[in-house]
């Protein structure tokens, strides 16, 4: 079995959904080495999360951001946290209804995704900064 770690940081990035499909496997060329196994991206944040959905229409990642601003609004009577910003606690909330990591099957050398899928960073901050992931990448 072989194992392979990076941890990158990502270029700053926009609030929205971002794909980074191209960086995650820029980052870990020794994706190819792999026949069979599995590569995890985790982000190291709690207001940016990761997903895996459409890579093809733009308006699919505009939707998603649109969505979860209703869904998650900034400004609710009811939050307490926020003295980071109106952002911040909606950021959090959204971060843990996508999660911090994906995982995603290896096969002959490359990422086993549907057709139309990519890696997603879900930036939910105004100003999130430049956010850094692992990456690993195992199998035989």
């Amino acid at each position: 079995m072989n194992y392979f770690q990076k941890e990158l940081q990502l270029k700053n990035y926009t609030r929205g959904f971002h794909l980074i499909t191209d960086e995650i496997l820029n980052a870990v060329p020794e994706i190819n080495k792999i026949g069979i196994g599995q590569l995890q991206v985790f982000i190291k944040h709690t207001s940016a999360s990761l997903t895996i959905n459409e890579n093809a229409d733009f308006t699919v990642r505009t939707d998603f951001e649109s969505h979860f601003n209703v869904m998650v609004p900034e400004h609710a009577s009811y939050f307490e946290h926020t003295y980071e910003g109106s952002d911040d606690m909606p950021a959090h909330i959204k971060s843990s209804l996508l999660g911090a990591s994906v995982q995603i099957p290896i096969t002959n050398g490359k990422l086993n995704l549907g057709i139309w899928q990519g890696i997603y960073l879900c930036e939910h901050r105004n100003f999130g900064g430049r956010r850094r992931v692992v990456v690993t990448a195992f199998g035989q």
